[in-house]
Parts: structure tokens; sequence; C-alpha cells
């Protein structure tokens, strides 16, 4: 399985940390040239390579960083996205009425025609997905939600590989809707920082 990392601000490095820390390889893209990033991504580990968009994209698996409203631009870059787990990290800070009255994930999934969304990773601020998601024997929870069970399975096992907790919440307009900021309206385990401890 191959991972990119789209979009490399203060999240898309938090996450790149987080692959770092594990030694898993992730490439990781932005709308500014491979060579602007690669300093950044040598510092944070050898595991971490910048690449260009259209590169990055070959990933089986892309998690989405970017800025809500970027995620056209990048759903434009592939004619297809059939085969791809795209993961959004995104919160949608617009209004409502910009969403056609859909939760944020369910409006990105309509631009990325093909691919299995998986929404993830968004509700907690970047900081905290940076450190280290192991705290005294507990693990850092990650919401998973998502309209194919398919798709949720191997996210969850990249957030467990990770260190993190996956927690499924189901699909996306129930569970889902927990972790979603919409315009000012914000779902209620946004900003939650929870642990589970080992089994």
């Amino acid at each position: 399985m191959s991972y990119a990392i789209i979009g490399f601000g203060a999240v898309g490095q938090a996450l790149a940390r987080a692959f770092a820390r594990k030694n898993i390889d992730v490439t990781v893209a932005s709308r500014r040239p491979p060579e602007a990033l690669a300093p950044q991504a040598r510092a944070i580990g050898p595991t971490v390579v910048a690449k260009s968009l259209r590169e990055a994209l070959e990933a089986d698996t892309i998690i989405l960083a970017v800025p809500f409203g970027e995620h056209r631009e990048v759903a434009k870059a592939l004619p297809s996205w059939k085969g791809k787990t795209v993961i959004d990290a995104t919160n949608a800070l617009v209004p409502l009425e910009e969403l056609d009255g859909l939760l944020s994930s369910a409006f990105v999934a309509k631009a990325f025609t093909g691919a299995r969304l998986v929404k993830g990773f968004n509700h907690l601020i970047a900081a905290k997905l940076a450190a280290d998601p192991i705290v005294e024997g507990g693990h850092r929870v990650v919401f998973l939600s998502g309209d194919d069970e398919d798709a949720i399975a191997p996210v969850a096992a990249l957030a467990k590989q990770l260190g993190f907790a996956p927690v499924k919440l189901g699909k996306l307009n129930e569970g889902g809707a927990l972790v979603h900021a919409r315009g000012r309206v914000w779902g209620p385990l946004i900003f939650q920082d929870l642990f589970r401890k080992e089994q």
C-alpha cells in the first residue's frame, strides 16, 4: 500500500511526522513545486519524500490535507479516481449554503469521482496530530467514517500502524456528522482529544 499526503501546511506536516515516527514511506505534495517542500520533508524524516502532485497521486491512498476550498483543484488532477482511497482530513469553514445541504465529506466525495472516501484525522488540531499518539499506555483516538465499509478497514489499519486508536463512527450521514465542521456548525466530537487504553 502506498500513501501520499496532499497539502503540506500544518496538518499535512503533522501527518507526515506521524508517518516518519513509524518509518512508513509517504509522499507529500502541494501546489508548490516539490523542491520547495523538500527541505521541510527531509527535516521531518527520510521516509517523507516531496514529489509533484501528479507523481503523488499515483499512491493507492491519498490523504487530503488542503484547505477545504482547494479540494476541487486536487480532484481535477486525475480524470478518474477509481481504485483510490481518499482520506478526507479537511474541515469546511464555509457557509452551509455553499455545500448544497450536504455534510462536508459528502460534498468532497462528489468531486472525487470513483474514489472510496473516508473521513478521518480531521477532528484534532495539527499539534495533537503531530504529537506521539501513545501516552501512558493509551492511544490517541482518531474517528473514521465513510459509506464504504471495505474502505474504512485499511484506513483503520493505517491509523493503528501510526499508533492511533481508530474508532469507526459509521456512515458519513450518521457518525460522520459528529466530526464535521461546517460553517459555524461544529460536530460534538471536533477537538475531543480522547485516548483508548490497551485492551
